[in-house]
């Protein structure tokens, strides 16, 4: 599931055939009948993060404040002046790795991809959907029935959710985070983002996406092409 994650990733930025509509056609198959989530969703939210990565209220992926984290130190004065204490900010380095990683896809995720296609009639995504759980459900049902497959899935998510979370986050949230400056294209990209260490395995399990820098810089670059 993670690396199909990684992989509908490079079909919807484009990235692996030569014509758009390829792109967008496989790109349909991989994130709704591999990963059983909407095209639609994905392309709403992470076209945002591309556009004002790091940017608070513009970057949907920052948009935990203040009711889990302060990410930035701006947020941060900012919530310590209204002292508003919806959480021990102080400890978030603390119980980030119990509530973030583990919670995402699995508790927040997991429903609000149905709202999103419901709520904007976006029926040819809920059938691609659909069809991976009517799969799922098919192939697995028979070995451990309803309660077992239950947990599987459940156990899927939690996992990947983990993953999901560590390659996400490690590139964007050590940078610089606050309202929209106004920067220029080319500086917002740059100060949001950072670069992991190049191995193979890092590359591989992230996706390539330890390349971060290169990637918002020519998002429809190909990801084996990052470290040249």
């Amino acid at each position: 599931q993670a690396q199909a994650g990684w992989l509908q990733h490079d079909f919807g930025h484009l990235s692996v055939f030569s014509k758009s509509r390829w792109n967008h056609w496989v790109h349909k198959f991989v994130i709704g009948h591999l990963k059983g989530a909407p095209a639609s969703w994905w392309n709403h939210l992470h076209f945002q993060h591309h556009a004002k990565p790091n940017c608070f209220r513009k970057d949907p992926d920052v948009n935990m404040h203040p009711l889990f984290f302060a990410l930035g130190k701006t947020l941060s004065v900012e919530l310590g002046v209204q002292k508003k204490k919806f959480m021990p900010y102080n400890h978030q380095h603390k119980y980030f790795f119990i509530i973030g990683p583990p919670a995402l896809v699995p508790l927040y995720f997991q429903w609000y991809i149905f709202y999103f296609v419901i709520q904007r009639k976006q029926w040819v995504d809920l059938a691609w959907m659909l069809t991976f759980y009517i799969r799922f459900f098919l192939t697995y049902l028979p070995l451990l029935g309803v309660k077992g497959i239950l947990g599987l899935h459940l156990l899927v998510r939690f996992i990947e959710s983990n993953w999901f979370v560590w390659i996400t986050q490690m590139n964007h949230i050590p940078m610089h985070i606050d309202y929209d400056q106004n920067v220029d294209w080319f500086s917002t990209q740059l100060q949001a983002t950072c670069n992991v260490h190049q191995s193979l395995f890092n590359d591989w399990f992230s996706g390539h996406l330890n390349f971060q820098i290169e990637h918002h810089l020519f998002p429809t670059m190909p990801r084996h092409n990052y470290w040249k």
